[in-house]
């Protein structure tokens, strides 16, 4: 989990942090103001299935497709899902699912949406703990 870019707004990625591990996934947040590369850097070195990125700045057209250049550079990009949350504009959701983003949820979705999307789309519908 990951918050790029000079977006300072952390409580949502906190609360689906906490939501992560309390339904038994392993959670690595490596914290604000990360830059795209300390973002991959971190993905690839925990080998990560699933890398969220939350975007409250309205940075996404810049920063979502420096990672992906970067998760392709290290060879990685087949090897994880790539989901977004925040203020994100429904009309740049095709684009972004167009780059390879595969889920983007948007403010009030709820934590068990997004574990049902991880469960059902990441480990093919078993939970965390089994």
């Amino acid at each position: 989990m990951a918050k790029p870019g000079l977006d300072g707004h952390d409580r949502g990625i906190k609360v689906l942090c906490r939501a992560m591990r309390d339904a038994g996934y392993e959670v690595i947040y490596t914290g604000l103001r990360r830059t795209p590369e300390e973002i991959v850097n971190a993905a690839v070195q925990e080998d990560v299935d699933v890398l969220g990125i939350s975007l409250l700045s309205g940075a996404h057209n810049v920063l979502v497709p420096q990672v992906i250049e970067l998760l392709r550079e290290k060879e990685a990009w087949d090897e994880m899902h790539l989901i977004l949350g925040g203020i994100i504009p429904e009309s740049d959701v095709s684009r972004l699912k167009e780059m390879g983003v595969d889920e983007v949820f948007f403010p009030g979705t709820s934590t068990r949406s997004v574990l049902s999307w991880i469960e059902k789309n990441v480990i093919g519908g078993q939970t965390a703990a089994e």
